[in-house]
């Protein structure tokens, strides 16, 4: 049975910026964005343990053909709880501080 994934409250935030800067950007790169968020978002449901752990808990999920993108996530036994969606070139305290 597969859990439920979380998105907490920052993740949506960084989704949502992440989402509007790369439409200013680039009109329909936003989209693509969000396809590639739901694909790696579907892989993390299905097989959680796929990603490997990178500091305590956490696991890391890189966007595919969006590479600096990282889906930060913590398995728990009844859900998947998503810290962060972020670039990779961010700061690491910027998502392990919301562990």
């Amino acid at each position: 049975m597969n859990r439920p994934i979380i998105l907490r409250d920052k993740a949506e935030e960084d989704i949502r910026d992440t989402y509007d800067y790369l439409e200013m950007d680039q009109p329909g790169l936003g989209d693509q964005f969000q396809r590639h968020l739901n694909d790696v978002l579907e892989l993390i449901e299905h097989f959680p343990e796929m990603y490997g752990v990178i500091w305590q808990d956490v696991r890391a999920a890189q966007l595919q053909r969006m590479r600096n993108h990282l889906v930060y996530y913590v398995v728990f036994a009844d859900r998947i709880e998503v810290l962060a969606v972020l670039r990779g070139s961010r700061d690491a305290f910027t998502w392990q501080s919301r562990r």
